[in-house]
């Protein structure tokens, strides 16, 4: 069974100075897609833009991203900038709604 088509969600609420914690996220963000091919988003939360998601869409290989994740976040420092913890999720598809 293929794992195509996996999404990745992490969000945290930042701490810090949000323009370091951006341009941090952002460096860590490029080593991500550069090592695993997957360009990830960075989003705020339109009624609290202390709240950050980094999304990863079509992860082809969920070990090897996990991986490159984690080595990349330790490598740019930016747990530092989250409040508490990074919250990783996994999802995938659920298959079509019936009408």
């Amino acid at each position: 069974m293929s794992a195509r088509g996996l999404h990745y969600f992490v969000w945290y609420r930042v701490a810090g100075d949000p323009a370091c914690a951006r341009a941090a996220i952002t460096a860590m963000m490029l080593d991500v897609a550069m090592s695993t091919g997957v360009a990830g988003r960075l989003f705020e939360r339109a009624d609290d833009a202390s709240t950050w998601m980094e999304v990863y869409d079509d992860v082809d290989d969920r070990r090897a991203f996990e991986k490159r994740l984690a080595r990349a976040v330790a490598a740019h420092d930016v747990a530092q900038y989250a409040d508490g913890a990074r919250h990783v999720e996994c999802f995938c598809a659920a298959g079509n709604l019936a009408s």
